[in-house]
């Protein structure tokens, strides 16, 4: 599938669909509760039901009624199917469902796409056999095999990315003895603050030192529970970029400005590049209006999934934007320094790369024939900026939308967008 997008005038106001991290923690949490748990506004998305079909896999009870989930949890007593455990694009998924299975006395394998086959599992596998289980991987990647029951115990985290040490805390509560983890650095924080507020929710006990250790008590167990999941600050940024541009405005419903999402730092980012925006605290309402642009320097460490939106609408900016401090940006879906840097130099913009940053000379874009590296937030920033270059922009791959955001194509078109979809 692609999308031909061409210059329009973004003006309107779009419903930002669920958060995709609230859902699959939710969604993990859910299945090893002890009772029936029901969560509302759930991500409807390729993501989101690879997280509801893995627990389900692993013989959690799943229905949908009235669009809720309903999810039946089995304490911990983890079914190993008979077939591996597939999840497909979801790197959040594969990661946690790698510790979900070390609570199974019996082995589990875990696999996914192409994509997801291809991204660094090695550390958590490793965290993992030093609590007492047992790995079998490609090198490091999926499939990988474990065999559990985890016992608990010490062991090293890598912090490169928050989901290995999310993974471990959702996980550990259920341990034989309490789990110590100590990491050496950790990027993307407000992921694992995420995390521990839904441990907070659910009464489970663990002690911290910063983000450099945590101590969590085993034998513990979560309960049934009700949940709403907010808005998405990761969906919302593409829109709230279309909004930045000079000339737009687009007002975003649904968003929890208190929530721990990290990305709602992108409306701090977008005021120092110009932007004006609006904050409704109250009414979970944020309004951007477009002014000119300027090139700045950005941290987004806690906010990796930023990086594409704001490499395309740095691309408009006068001067040069750096984002950095995020290496983690390379281990996404794609190596999103490498192919932002390619695809909007197809488009006319110049690109510099660091090991952890990437720079980007704003200009005057022209639509071209670009790619999207079956990378969900890459096509679609590709479709925010083809919307402010001249001429028509053709984007590969345009199916990976439906990853996190099925309806975006529909929601831009009713902001005035421009944009085709061809099979």
């Amino acid at each position: 599938m692609k999308f031909k997008v061409k210059p329009s005038s973004i003006k309107g106001t779009t419903l930002v669909p669920a958060s995709k991290s609230h859902t699959i923690r939710a969604v993990f949490i859910a299945a090893l509760s002890d009772g029936v748990c029901v969560i509302k506004n759930p991500l409807e998305s390729s993501d989101g039901r690879s997280a509801l079909s893995t627990v389900k896999a692993m013989g959690a009870g799943v229905e949908v009624i009235n669009g809720d989930w309903h999810i039946t949890g089995h304490g911990g007593d983890i079914i190993a199917p008979a077939v591996p455990v597939d999840v497909g694009n979801s790197g959040t998924s594969a990661r946690f469902s790698l510790s979900f299975a070390s609570l199974c006395d019996s082995p589990i394998t875990i696999t996914g796409d192409e994509q997801t086959r291809s991204r660094p599992m090695g550390p958590l596998l490793t965290a993992l056999s030093n609590l007492g289980v047992e790995i079998k991987s490609a090198g490091g990647k999926l499939p990988a095999t474990v065999k559990g029951p985890v016992m608990g115990g010490e062991t090293e985290v890598n912090g490169k990315t928050s989901q290995y040490l999310s993974s471990l805390l959702i996980h550990a509560p259920l341990a034989k003895k309490d789990c110590v983890l100590k990491l050496d650095g950790l990027n993307e924080k407000p992921y694992v603050d995420m995390t521990l507020a839904w441990l907070d929710r659910m009464g489970i006990e663990y002690d911290r030192d910063g983000y450099d250790m945590f101590k969590v008590r085993g034998n513990q167990k979560y309960s049934a529970f009700s949940a709403t999941v907010p808005g998405d600050f990761s969906s919302a940024t593409f829109f709230a970029c279309m909004g930045a541009i000079p000339g737009n405005s687009v007002t975003l419903q649904g968003l929890d400005m208190e929530d721990t999402q990290g990305d709602r730092a992108i409306f701090g980012y977008l005021e120092a590049m110009g932007a004006k925006v609006s904050i409704d605290r109250e009414k979970m309402e944020v309004i951007v209006t477009g002014d000119v642009l300027k090139g700045v320097k950005l941290d987004l460490n806690s906010t990796p999934d930023a990086l594409p939106a704001m490499a395309a609408l740095s691309a408009l900016a006068d001067g040069v934007t750096e984002l950095g401090n995020v290496p983690q940006a390379r281990i996404k879906e794609t190596d999103r320094i490498s192919v932002m840097a390619e695809e909007l130099g197809k488009m006319g913009i110049k690109c510099d790369e660091k090991p952890d940053a990437l720079l980007v000379h704003g200009g005057k874009p022209i639509g071209s024939q670009v790619s999207g590296h079956g990378d969900h937030r890459v096509v679609m920033s590709l479709a925010l900026l083809g919307s402010a270059s001249e001429g028509v922009t053709e984007i590969e791959t345009a199916e990976a939308v439906n990853i996190t955001f099925p309806t975006f194509a529909k929601d831009f078109m009713a902001c005035g967008g421009n944009i085709v979809v061809a099979e």
